[in-house]
C-alpha cells in the first residue's frame, strides 16, 4: 500500500495549484498542519479490493463498522470509523464535498456508493475538521478524490475468490469439540471439507471520457457491476459451532455453546422442568443444554452476498475565461442479504392448554396436566424454545437506490480571487424485506389447538378469530407441515429514505499582503453553507408491533429533519521563506459559526503552525475545536428493542465466566424470584439480552478538542525518503451515546447505583432475554471519549542499479501506536471510566491493538512488471472484563483471555502487457492464517471472531485486467 504523508512543498518553486484535504484554500505551496495519510488508485489494483472500505480499513487509523462481514444486525451499508470513535464521527467526502447518510438505519455515509475504479486517491485526515467541513468531522475525514477529465475508453474486469484449508490448530482444540458434539447431535455439528473455495467476486467497470475540441469542456462517465457470493460460517472449522466457555472437565477446550431456542425444541416452565423431544419415541425427555442447545452458527453468513450497479458522469465546461459550470451525477442500485439462524418460537408463548390434541399422554403428564385439567382444558405454564429448521435461515433482504447530484458554477473574480457556488442533492431509498420470520401472534394461535371431531383444529378457527390458522405440531416427530409454515412465516417490510440538500458558496483569494520575512502572500477563503438532512422510515404492522418472533422487539417507523446555516472562513499566513532561522514557516486558521434549527448554535475553529528550520526537516502542530450536532437518527429514532452481548446474567449461574456474581438481595430487589437466583435459566444460551433503545430530541451537541504535534523529515542526503511522526490527542465531551447495558448492570450490582437498577426491567421469571425483560439504554449525552497515540509514516524510493538489479524499489510504511482509548459513561462510579487500548470484547467491542501497521515493498522491474509484497500487523489484545475499580484486565485464566499478535502477508503483480493493456493478479493472506477466537464476540463480531479486523475468510486470490482504447 503506497501510503504517504502530505509532505512539505518547496516554498519558492511555482507549480500547479493543488488541493489538500482539510482546507478550502488551493495553492501550490500549501502544506498540511494536520497529518494526512494517502492511498492511491494503484493500491486498489494491488490489493484486489472490489469494496473500497476493505482498502481504507487496512489503514491503522481506520476501523470497520458496518461492512460485508456483518450479518446479525447488518444495515447493508459499508462505513468507516476513524480512531474507532464511531462512524457517525467520521465525515466522508467525495472531492471535498460531503456525502449524505447512507441509510435510514445507519447514521453514516455508505462507501458502497464509491465506484472503486474511478478513485484516483483517498486522503485520510484524522482529528477535528469541523471548522472546514462542518459537523460530523470530530474523528476526521475520508476524502475520495475521483478521476476527472478522462479521455478515451477504459474497461476493467476482475475475478476473485477465497480459499481456505480447514485445519484449525489454534487455541481451544475446537475441531475435537465439534467431533465430540457430533457423536450426540450429528445433524448440527459437522466439520466442513478440508479444502473450501467460496465467496467468489466479480466486477466489471467502464470509464469513458471526451473533451470538447477547444479543450474547454469534458465529460467523464462511468458504469460498473459488482457481484459477491456468500460465505457460510459452516464452511470454516473455527466457526462451525457457536463457542461457549470451556467445560470444567475440559478447561483447555472451547465448548460448542448455542441457543436454548433449539431443535426439536426446549419445553420449560423455567422452574421445575425443561424437556426436549426424543426423536425415536416422541416422548418428552430432560433437556440438557450441553447436548441439546442449538448450534446457530453454521447458517450465518461470514460474508454477505451482494449485487451492485453504479453509473454516473462528471462534467465541466468553460463558458468563458472566467466562468466554468460543472455537474456531478451518481447513481447506485445495491442489494445484499444478511442471513442468520432460523426463526422459531423464542419462548414467545407462555402457556398451553391441557386438552391440546397435539400432546401425547406422556407429554401432558410431564408438564403437569391431570385428567381433570385435560377435561377442563386448563392452561399450564409452558415456555417453548423451538427453531424453525424446516423453514431455513432468516434473511434480511436489503435494497438501496442512491442518487447524488451536484451542479455549480465557479470562476475568477479577478487575477487573484475566485469563487464557487454549488448545490448538492443526495437521496437514498431503502426497500427492506425480512423473510422467514415467525409471527408471534400466529404462533399463539397455531399452538392453541383443540379437538374437533378427531381433527386438531386451531381455537381461532373454531371461534372465527382467524379462519386461516393451521396447527403447528411440534410435539410429534416430523409433525410440522408445509401448510403450517406457510401460515406462520411472514415477511416484515420497511421502506425509508434519507435526503440531503446542500448549498455552498465560497470565495478564495490572495490578500496581496506579504509579511517581511516571507515571499508568499496571505491566502484566505470564506463563505456560507446551508444544509438540510431528512430521514424517514415506514414499517409495516409486523415490524411496528414486534410481531416478528426473531426480531427481539418492534421496529417502529419515524421521521425527522435537521437544518443548519454555516458561515466559515480560513486564512493561511506565510511567516517566513528562506530565512537564516527558517527555510519556511506558516500559520493557518479556520473558523465556522453554525446556527441550527431551533435555538442551537455552535462555534468551531482550528489553528495550525508549520515550521521548517531547514529544507530537510519540518515541524507541525495544530489545535482544533470541533462540534458534532446530534443527527436525525440520534434525535428521532423510535424506541424499540435490540440485543446486547453478555457472558452471563450477574444474577444467574456465572460459573465458568468472568462475570461477578450479584447478591441475592440485590437480585431480588431488581425482580429476580429468590428461587431462581443463581440458576442457568436467567442466562441467555446465546449470550444475547434485550435492551430498549431510542432517540432523544433533547440531545446536546458533542464538542471535541484535537491536538496534533509532529515532524516530517525529507533528508537531502537520502533522496526519495520521507518520514513523519505525529502525536494526536482527541477528546470528545458530551458524547452522544448510551451508558451501555453492560455498564448499567455493573453500576447496579457492583456500585449499588439505584438509578441504574431502575433501568433494569426483568420479566416475571427474572430474565432479561425472554419476553418483556430488558435493560433501558436510550440515547443521552454521556461523559466523553478520548484517544491519543502516535502515527508513523515512511516512504522510500530508490534505483536498484547500484545493487546489480534493474528497476526501482518503492517502500512504504504506516503504523499507529495507540496510547489510550478512554470511555467515560458519566455515571460517576469508580468503573465509569475505562481505557480500551489493548482490549477487545464486552465494553470495548472490536479489538483495539496498541500497535498496528501496514507496509508495502514494490519492485518496479525493467520489464513492465511490478511485483509487491505487503505486511499487515495487528498487535496483541486482551479480553475486557470491567472491574469495580475501572480496570479491564480481569480475564483470569480464560482460554481466550489474549488474542495474539497477527501478521498477514499479501502478494501482487501488475504487468503492462501492451501500451493499452494491463493485467494483475495477487493473493492476500498468503499463509491462510486462522483468526483468533473468543466466546465473547457476540453480535459485535461474527463467527467467534472479528472478521471486520482479522482475515477470517482465508486466502483471497484475484485476477484482473485493464484495457484502454
Amino acid at each position: 500500500m503506497a501510503v504517504t504523508a502530505v509532505a512539505a512543498q518547496d516554498p519558492v518553486t511555482e507549480v500547479e495549484e493543488i488541493v489538500v484535504t482539510g482546507s478550502r484554500i488551493a495553492q501550490a505551496n500549501l502544506t498540511s498542519t494536520s497529518p494526512i495519510t494517502q492511498v492511491s488508485a494503484e493500491d486498489i489494483d494491488s490489493t484486489g479490493v472490489t469494496r473500497v472500505e476493505d482498502l481504507v480499513t487496512q489503514l491503522p487509523q481506520a476501523f470497520a463498522a458496518q461492512n460485508s462481514t456483518v450479518s446479525n444486525g447488518a444495515s447493508g451499508t459499508a462505513t468507516v470509523s476513524l480512531r474507532n470513535l464511531g462512524s457517525s464521527r467520521t465525515l466522508v467526502l467525495i472531492d471535498g464535498r460531503r456525502m449524505g447518510y447512507g441509510s435510514p438505519n445507519d447514521d453514516a455515509a455508505d462507501l458502497n456508493q464509491i465506484p472503486e475504479q474511478l478513485v484516483e486517491r483517498v486522503e485520510v485526515l484524522t482529528g477535528g475538521a469541523s471548522a472546514v467541513y462542518g459537523s460530523d468531522a470530530l474523528a476526521g475525514v475520508v476524502n475520495f478524490i475521483m478521476k476527472r477529465d478522462f479521455e478515451g475508453l477504459q474497461l476493467d474486469a476482475q475475478y476473485g475468490f477465497y480459499q481456505h484449508n480447514n485445519d484449525y490448530d489454534g487455541v481451544g482444540n475446537l475441531r475435537n469439540e465439534i467431533e465430540r458434539r457430533a457423536q450426540t447431535n450429528p445433524a448440527q455439528f459437522v466439520l466442513p471439507d478440508d479444502n473450501v473455495v467460496d465467496g467468489e467476486s466479480r466486477s466489471i467497470n467502464a470509464i469513458v471520457g471526451v473533451s470538447s475540441a477547444d479543450g474547454r469542456g469534458n465529460i467523464t462517465a462511468y458504469a460498473g457491476y459488482r457481484n459477491n457470493n456468500p460465505i457460510l460460517q459452516g464452511n470454516r472449522d473455527y466457526s462451525a459451532c457457536a463457542l461457549g466457555a470451556p467445560a470444567a472437565a475440559r478447561p483447555d477446550t472451547f465448548s460448542c455453546g448455542g441457543s436454548g431456542t433449539s431443535f426439536p425444541g426446549q419445553f420449560t416452565d423455567f422452574v421445575n422442568f425443561a424437556y426436549t423431544i426424543d426423536q425415536t419415541t416422541g416422548d418428552f425427555v430432560n433437556y440438557n443444554g450441553n447436548v441439546n442447545a442449538y448450534n446457530f452458527g453454521p447458517l450465518n453468513y461470514y460474508q454477505r452476498p451482494d449485487e451492485r450497479y453504479t453509473f454516473g458522469a462528471f462534467a465541466r465546461y468553460e463558458l468563458n475565461d472566467r466562468t466554468e459550470v460543472f455537474a456531478d451525477l451518481m447513481f447506485m442500485d445495491y442489494r445484499s442479504v444478511a442471513q442468520i439462524a432460523p426463526s422459531g418460537n423464542f419462548f414467545s408463548t407462555s402457556e398451553l392448554n391441557c386438552d391440546n390434541p397435539l400432546l401425547s399422554g406422556q407429554q401432558s403428564a410431564a408438564i403437569g396436566c391431570s385428567a381433570a385439567d385435560i377435561a377442563a382444558g386448563t392452561s399450564v405454564p409452558l415456555f417453548i424454545g423451538r427453531r424453525n429448521v424446516e423453514g431455513g435461515g432468516r434473511q434480511d433482504d436489503l435494497n438501496y437506490e442512491t442518487y447524488r447530484g451536484v451542479v455549480g458554477i465557479r470562476g475568477d473574480i479577478s487575477d487573484n480571487w475566485n469563487y464557487e457556488v454549488a448545490a448538492q442533492y443526495s437521496r437514498v431509498n431503502l426497500a427492506r424485506v425480512y423473510n422467514n420470520d415467525f409471527s408471534v401472534t400466529r404462533l399463539g394461535r397455531a399452538l392453541d389447538v383443540v379437538d374437533v371431531n378427531g381433527t386438531p383444529t386451531c381455537r381461532s378457527v373454531v371461534d372465527g378469530t382467524d379462519p386461516n390458522c393451521v396447527p403447528y405440531d411440534i410435539f410429534s416427530v416430523g409433525g410440522v407441515t408445509p401448510e403450517a409454515l406457510d401460515y406462520l412465516q411472514i415477511p416484515l417490510v420497511q421502506t425509508g429514505e434519507t435526503t440531503q440538500q446542500l448549498i455552498t458558496g465560497v470565495v478564495t483569494g490572495d490578500l496581496g499582503v506579504t509579511l517581511p520575512a516571507a515571499s508568499r502572500t496571505i491566502q484566505v477563503a470564506f463563505g456560507a453553507e446551508y444544509r438540510r438532512d431528512f430521514l424517514g422510515s415506514v414499517t409495516d404492522n409486523a415490524f411496528a408491533t414486534g410481531d416478528g418472533a426473531g426480531q427481539g422487539g418492534p421496529t417502529i417507523g419515524f421521521e425527522g429533519s435537521t437544518s443548519v446555516i454555516d458561515a466559515f472562513g480560513e486564512i493561511q499566513i506565510p511567516l517566513a521563506d528562506n530565512q537564516p532561522w527558517a527555510y519556511s514557516a506558516s500559520l493557518d486558521a479556520a473558523y465556522r459559526h453554525s446556527k441550527y434549527e431551533g435555538d442551537l448554535s455552535s462555534d468551531t475553529y482550528k489553528v495550525g503552525l508549520d515550521y521548517a528550520p531547514v529544507q530537510d526537516m519540518r515541524f507541525r502542530a495544530s489545535f482544533s475545536r470541533a462540534v458534532r450536532a446530534p443527527n436525525v437518527i440520534e434525535l428521532f429514532t423510535a424506541q424499540g428493542f435490540n440485543l446486547f452481548d453478555a457472558d452471563a446474567d450477574p444474577c444467574g449461574d456465572v460459573s465458568g465466566t468472568s462475570v461477578q456474581q450479584a447478591s441475592l438481595a440485590q437480585c431480588v430487589a431488581t425482580g429476580v424470584p429468590a428461587a431462581l437466583y443463581g440458576t442457568a435459566g436467567l442466562n441467555s444460551p446465546a449470550g444475547q439480552y434485550n435492551f430498549l433503545q431510542g432517540g432523544n430530541p433533547d440531545l446536546e451537541p458533542e464538542e471535541s478538542d484535537t491536538y496534533t504535534v509532529g515532524a516530517v523529515f525529507e533528508p537531502s542526503f537520502l533522496p526519495g525518503f520521507n518520514l513523519s511522526i505525529d502525536y494526536f490527542d482527541i477528546a470528545v465531551d458530551g458524547l452522544i451515546s448510551t451508558i451501555g447495558s453492560l455498564n448499567t448492570l455493573s453500576l447496579c450490582y457492583e456500585q449499588n447505583d439505584q438509578a441504574a437498577c431502575d433501568r433494569i426491567n426483568r420479566n416475571a421469571n427474572g430474565q432479561l432475554w425472554v419476553g418483556d425483560g430488558f435493560v433501558e439504554d436510550l440515547n443521552i449525552n454521556i461523559g466523553g471519549l478520548e484517544t491519543s497515540g502516535f502515527d508513523f509514516n515512511a516512504n522510500y524510493g530508490f534505483d536498484l542499479d547500484r545493487f546489480g538489479a534493474g528497476g526501482r524499489m518503492q517502500l512504504s510504511f504506516v503504523g499507529t501506536l495507540l496510547d489510550e482509548l478512554v470511555t467515560d459513561t458519566g455515571a460517576g462510579a469508580p468503573n465509569s471510566i475505562y481505557d480500551c487500548a489493548g482490549f477487545y470484547g464486552n465494553q470495548c467491542g472490536v479489538p483495539n491493538p496498541e500497535w498496528r501497521h501496514v507496509g508495502r515493498a514494490t519492485w518496479i522491474t525493467p520489464w513492465d512488471l511490478d511485483l509487491s509484497v505487503a505486511w499487515r500487523h495487528y498487535g496483541e489484545t486482551e479480553i475486557a472484563v470491567l472491574g469495580a475499580d475501572g480496570s479491564l484486565n480481569n480475564g483470569g485464566t480464560r482460554i481466550d483471555r489474549f488474542f495474539d499478535s497477527y501478521d498477514y502477508f499479501d502478494l501482487a503483480a501488475n504487468w503492462q502487457v501492451k501500451d493499452n493493456l494491463r493485467v494483475r493478479a495477487g493473493v492476500n493472506n498468503v499463509l491462510d492464517s486462522d483468526p483468533p477466537l473468543s466466546y465473547s464476540v457476540g453480535t459485535t463480531g461474527n463467527g467467534n471472531t472479528y472478521p471486520q479486523l482479522y482475515d477470517a475468510r482465508g486466502r483471497y486470490f484475484f485476477f484482473g485486467l485493464t484495457a484502454d482504447f
